[in-house]
């Protein structure tokens, strides 16, 4: 090879490298958060595959103005949005609900107890841009700037939502006497 090439096939490399730690580090995070989305396996799985190509694609012109979780986060999220306002989805696999195995496979450190089960499916309940909140929020333990960055909001609107969120929550709990 000549030099140019030799550094281009080093760069490929190097990319390669990196993508397989961005798989290795956010792939179960990814799946979870994109099932909690769009509330169907099958789905979050093809979704969670369209993220890592997209990735992979841009990985080039990530600038780290970022974190890399949120750069990930904030494209698997989109995507998810992407596939809610699809007609297909809507019109042929609306699923409201929740697939326990998925959320227990790649979250049971976050769900564990029966109660927890409960508090899960009345977040799967809540419209999409709440249950995006309380996800990223509690669930992923990112800060309100890093939700804020994510979704491509003011830290106001994030504080705003995740309010009227946590009331929808609680007056959901309250009627089922859980609370």
């Amino acid at each position: 090879m000549r030099g140019l090439e030799l550094a281009h096939h080093q760069l490929d490399k190097t990319k390669e490298a990196l993508f397989e730690e961005v798989m290795q580090a956010y792939l179960k995070k990814v799946l979870r958060l994109v099932y909690l989305i769009v509330k169907d396996r099958s789905s979050a799985e093809d979704i969670t595959q369209e993220v890592f190509l997209k990735a992979y694609k841009n990985l080039g012109s990530f600038r780290e103005e970022s974190s890399m979780q949120t750069w990930i986060y904030r494209i698997a999220v989109n995507e998810a949005k992407k596939h809610l306002r699809s007609w297909s989805f809507r019109k042929l696999f609306y699923k409201p609900d929740v697939d326990a195995g998925i959320v227990e496979d790649t979250a049971s450190a976050v769900i564990l107890s029966e109660h927890r089960i409960r508090f899960a499916r009345h977040v799967m309940e809540l419209s999409s841009s709440y249950r995006q909140l309380i996800v990223l929020h509690y669930y992923e333990e990112l800060s309100v700037e890093e939700v804020a960055d994510i979704l491509g909001i003011s830290t106001g609107a994030v504080y705003t939502k995740l309010h009227r969120a946590r009331q929808k929550l609680k007056e959901r709990l309250e009627k089922e006497g859980a609370w």
